[in-house]
């Protein structure tokens, strides 16, 4: 008897070994498998890829991934002279030589990394620095990880408690991968961010006003897309609004649309902004300004209406004035008849 299921899933696909089910997925660690199914899906571009990348792709630490490696090595499943494992290790050192950004690849390069390390080497304060962000990262720096805090901390003058700061930082989100702590600090120094009171402030605004808006929309269990991102840091950014008027627009668009809409939400947003709304109170007044506005609208063309003639009725109504007066008019004729016939 059939179990009454289908494969949702259709081609490209991956091909994985029998070998590999039968003999070695039981009895690896799922994190391990994990790692090795990622190599099978990313055959091809393993020259382009490193373990940052993977680390970063399965939520994973660099180390974490080199241990599923050196697994699969030894259980014989990747060899020593396996071209995947070749391809990763040449990717991992270019990594380091080429510059991953605009802002740093006027300042940085393999070269001057090291000779920056070199010559910070005496620099107690910038040895308490990178023993402490270990200390916060949960684990031992390579060259290259050092390298990278020497840039931060000597190329762009970014002060310790900072560094420290973003180390915590980074760490309490689950993200200890040299890149992703680059992002951050690279976003940091455009944002002219250079105090730990600074990056708290921003860290803890942006934390508020994102969830904000992702609660107000019902979006759980996964961050922002990059587009929605883009969108949020028009609103809070460009246009300098509060959580509480953002979330009153992500309201009015799902009573609207009866779904999460960034784009509807962004033109009433845009609308606000264009009429000088600063805070809520000020979207309280436009809606009690379009509402009369709408009110007098309605009540013109009805006043316009009672009183066009047409060629039926080309005269104007009787009022309770008028009629008052043919009444007066009836009762004095009526009593001067009254009156005529009792004289004769």
């Amino acid at each position: 008897m059939g179990i009454g299921i289908k494969d949702g899933l259709s081609v490209p696909a991956v091909l994985v070994p029998n070998r590999f089910i039968d003999t070695y997925m039981t009895a690896a660690n799922g994190e391990y498998v994990k790692v090795y199914l990622y190599l099978l899906r990313h055959e091809s571009e393993l020259l382009a890829l490193s373990v940052s990348d993977i680390a970063d792709a399965l939520n994973h630490t660099e180390a974490d991934v080199k241990r599923a490696i050196a697994y699969w090595k030894k259980a014989g499943v990747l060899s020593e002279e396996s071209e995947k494992e070749a391809k990763m290790q040449s990717a991992a050192t270019r990594e380091c030589a080429e510059p991953e950004t605009k802002a740093e690849a006027a300042a940085f390069s393999q070269k001057d990394g090291y000779e920056r390390l070199k010559r910070l080497a005496e620099d107690d304060e910038f040895s308490a620095l990178l023993y402490a962000v270990q200390q916060y990262l949960g684990k031992t720096f390579t060259q290259i990880e050092c390298e990278k805090f020497a840039f931060f901390y000597d190329g762009l003058h970014m002060t310790c408690e900072l560094l420290e700061y973003l180390a915590e930082y980074c760490a309490g989100g689950g993200h200890t991968s040299i890149r992703y702590i680059e992002k951050v600090a690279l976003n940091w120094y455009q944002l002219g961010i250079r105090t730990k009171e600074e990056a708290r402030e921003y860290t803890l605004r942006y934390s508020k006003d994102v969830s904000s808006v992702m609660k107000a929309f019902g979006i759980t269990g996964r961050s922002p897309a990059a587009t929605e991102q883009a969108y949020m840091k028009k609103w809070f950014k460009e246009y300098g609004f509060d959580y509480k008027l953002v979330t009153e627009a992500c309201n009015r668009t799902i009573k609207a649309t009866g779904m999460a809409s960034f784009p509807y939400a962004d033109k009433i947003l845009a609308g606000w902004k264009e009429k000088g709304v600063k805070v809520l109170r000020d979207v309280d007044e436009l809606d009690k300004k379009r509402q009369s506005e709408k009110q007098q609208t309605k009540e013109r063309p009805a006043a316009k209406k009672a009183s066009a003639p047409n060629r039926f009725k080309n005269f104007d109504e009787r009022t309770n004035q008028y009629e008052e007066l043919v009444f007066e008019n009836i009762r004095r004729r009526q009593q001067k008849e009254a009156a005529e016939g009792g004289t004769q």
